[in-house]
């Protein structure tokens, strides 16, 4: 019975981790392509007011979406993924000590 349980919790909880995940990958998806598209009115629109391509393509207005909505996209991704996807996770500390310890020990083997 308590087993049962348990494998219910786990399933449940695993379900929404992959829907925190496929709805960060539906985001992802839809901050491309709008921002594709938004990108390309504002560049066909100032190619039409009479400026050149170097001009048009360093104006901000350009990416300015991108880098704003990108913010919320990286904190969107924080939310999903956390520490855990930089290599920061509850086992860092300890592994990275694990790695440096093995080092000396080589270290000190070569001496």
């Amino acid at each position: 019975m308590q087993q049962d349980f348990t494998q219910e919790v786990s399933y449940i909880r695993a379900k929404k981790r992959v829907k925190a995940i496929k709805g960060f990958y539906v985001h992802l998806i839809v901050y491309v392509l709008v921002n594709i598209f938004i990108s390309g009115v504002i560049i066909f629109g100032l190619t039409q007011s009479g400026y050149n391509l170097v001009d048009t393509f360093s104006n901000f207005g350009v990416y300015s979406t991108w880098l704003f909505w990108g913010i919320g996209m990286f904190f969107h991704w924080m939310g999903v993924f956390g520490f855990q996807s930089l290599g920061f996770g509850k086992d860092w500390e300890e592994k990275k000590i694990k790695e440096l310890m093995d080092q000396e020990d080589e270290y000190s083997k070569k001496r």
